[in-house]
């Protein structure tokens, strides 16, 4: 597992391209999609207090902060293109990381990225009506465009992505400005009928469930590691400064939501962000989060579509996948070809509307990949001592714990409340182990010929 240094790289390797601002960019932009705009309205519905509320925030936050910061260490020591991919393979061996990449293609990167798509078909109703068939033509569109951008260049990609992701975090700016310094900004009248309700640590675990998919994106960058520049330095940092700024900016919008909405009314309404907006500034208002919504959702699939290629083109250089997925475009010096599977596999989903099937029943199999993710810290550093780590991970091995505890207790909780959608989630995985020694065995007689 060799580091790798210096900005030049053979024509066939991917270039690095990616600065700290890009980097950053893509650990905020990607995490920040729709969550933040709805979630409130689930947790609200299983806490009782504002103390608890934000409680669960800063929980999910700090746990998205030790995952982070532990493939921090993992990237800085292989920024090799590929990032959880690698480092399952390093640390558990070939099969266990195919595995990985082939749910990370099947549903995992593809379920999300048509998920966040079709959301953005929906959403765009907001501006212009659009049946059910146009809306999906919608959600096709946007990941065809974005997966072109990304074929085009990592550059283009990442300035997509910081464009969207300053705009996002401008638009929960102006949320949180208007809610804080706003004249009308006052609680909403509550319904004294309403019934709080009571945080138990039941409630409190499916509250921290929810959270932490809003949460969900902190692992994209590992997939782009391979195309930082001064990967021992920028990795680490973007992680850190990113992963806390959408914490801040996490806290900063429930707050705002606060003082508007109270617990109850929070419990009333999915659309929190939109009704605390349309209390303060009208009609006019719910336009704007609507349009901010669309601009994070965009931001997101952008993200998305850049980070699982870069797995797929790892995939193809152990030899377990197409030998043209492992390609760099001559041109553009992409991964064109893994994009271009991703994108097509992603626009099928998003039209067929299987996704949503198939997500529920390999998303605790997701969280199982990463609490072995962040565990192979703790096995490469017995494994391989000697391996130059410019950057450790801060609360060794605590952190890493955390995270993987806090992974393993929402995959154990899956597997309790749906033992017929995991099981089969992960008899879809398994399906892998002999697609994998097909695999395996075409890449041996291709070598020996």
């Amino acid at each position: 597992m060799p580091i790798q240094h210096g900005p030049e790289k053979p024509a066939h390797e991917l270039p690095r391209a990616l600065g700290y601002t890009a980097s950053t960019a893509i650990v905020i932009g990607t995490i920040i999609g729709s969550g933040i705009f709805l979630v409130p309205h689930d947790i609200a519905l299983q806490v009782g207090s504002v103390k608890a509320l934000l409680l669960v925030w800063l929980i999910g936050g700090v746990l998205s902060l030790a995952g982070a910061l532990s493939l921090a260490e993992l990237g800085a020591a292989n920024p090799a293109a590929g990032g959880i991919y690698v480092y399952l393979r390093e640390a558990y061996g070939r099969l266990f990381a195919f595995l990985y990449g082939w749910a990370l293609l099947l549903v995992i990167n593809s379920g999300s990225l048509a998920t966040l798509a079709v959301a953005f078909g929906i959403y765009s109703t907001s501006f212009i009506p659009l049946s059910p068939l146009e809306q999906k033509l919608v959600a096709s569109a946007v990941i065809a465009l974005l997966t072109l951008v990304n074929i085009l260049g990592v550059r283009r990609a990442a300035a997509v992505q910081t464009l969207f992701t300053v705009a996002k975090l401008a638009g929960l700016a102006t949320i949180m400005g208007a809610a804080f310094f706003s004249s009308r900004a006052a609680p909403a009248h509550t319904d004294p009928g309403l019934l709080l309700p009571h945080a138990t640590a039941s409630s409190f675990g499916v509250a921290m469930i929810g959270v932490l998919w809003a949460y969900e994106g902190w692992h994209m960058l590992s997939f782009a590691a391979g195309e930082v520049k001064n990967p021992s330095r920028v990795l680490p940092r973007s992680y850190l400064v990113g992963t806390v700024a959408v914490v801040a900016v996490y806290l900063g919008a429930n707050l705002a939501y606060l003082r508007v909405l109270p617990i109850p009314e929070m419990a009333l309404h999915q659309r929190v962000a939109a009704v605390t907006m349309e209390l303060l500034a009208g009609p006019h208002g719910a336009t704007f989060v609507s349009a901010l919504i669309l601009c994070s959702i965009f931001g997101a699939i952008n993200g998305t579509v850049l980070g699982g290629p870069r797995a797929y083109f790892a995939m193809a250089r152990d030899g377990v996948f197409f030998p043209s997925v492992g390609r760099v475009h001559p041109r553009y010096a992409t991964p064109a070809a893994a994009l271009l599977i991703q994108g097509v596999w992603a626009i099928l989903l998003a039209s067929s509307g299987t996704y949503k099937q198939l997500y529920t029943y390999v998303i605790f199999t997701g969280w199982l990949f990463y609490a072995s993710a962040t565990f192979a810290v703790i096995i490469l550093r017995r494994k391989r001592p000697d391996l130059p780590r410019p950057y450790r991970v801060w609360g060794f091995p605590v952190v890493p714990l955390a995270f993987s505890a806090a992974a393993l207790v929402i995959v154990g909780n899956a597997l309790i409340r749906s033992p017929l959608e995991s099981g089969i989630g992960l008899a879809l995985v398994l399906v892998g182990v002999p697609i994998f020694l097909v695999w395996k065995r075409t890449a041996k007689e291709a070598t020996n010929r």
